[in-house]
């Protein structure tokens, strides 16, 4: 268990986020700061098994997505989700704090559920089955990727 990772998803995400403006610029990608945290929100859904997709990676390539999910490998700038619509999704709060506290709860969703069944594990449409540390590593890769979007650096 990466203690430090699991330790900024559940302490220091949720204020770094809180100092996104609405209108913020992206560096890349056609997300604006509310769709990106929904985004982060619908992520922390498919973990928990709230929103399922079907694995769309061949299993013989699963290992080296492991490998990168594992690694210390950022995700490129543009990188797309396969499963994903090529334009972001519409957004399903009146405004971004809205936005933000469904994230914050859905982050303690992840956390609860993990810790109430250690054994569980879902799936990634890409990753395929994750435990609640391959999990934790993902979301924060995934949550870091997203604040270096809207310039927002997390303390090493």
């Amino acid at each position: 268990m990466d203690e430090y990772k699991l330790d900024f998803l559940s302490s220091k995400l949720i204020p770094l986020l809180k100092n996104l403006q609405a209108n913020e610029m992206r560096k890349w990608g056609k997300m604006n700061a509310q769709q990106m945290i929904e985004h982060l929100a619908g992520f922390f859904s498919v973990s928990t098994n709230k929103i399922n997709f079907p694995l769309v990676t061949l299993p013989e390539h699963l290992p080296k997505y492991k490998a990168f999910l594992l690694s210390d490998k950022e995700f490129r700038e543009n990188t797309k989700a396969p499963v994903l619509p090529e334009d972001p999704l519409p957004l399903k709060f009146t405004n971004i704090n809205e936005a933000i506290h469904h994230l914050e709860d859905e982050l303690h969703l992840f956390i609860t559920q993990f810790k109430k069944e250690p054994s569980l594990t879902s799936q990634h449409p890409v990753f395929g089955e994750l435990n609640f540390d391959e999990w934790v590593l993902l979301h924060y890769k995934h949550s870091v990727h997203h604040l270096k979007q809207f310039g927002l650096q997390q303390n090493q």
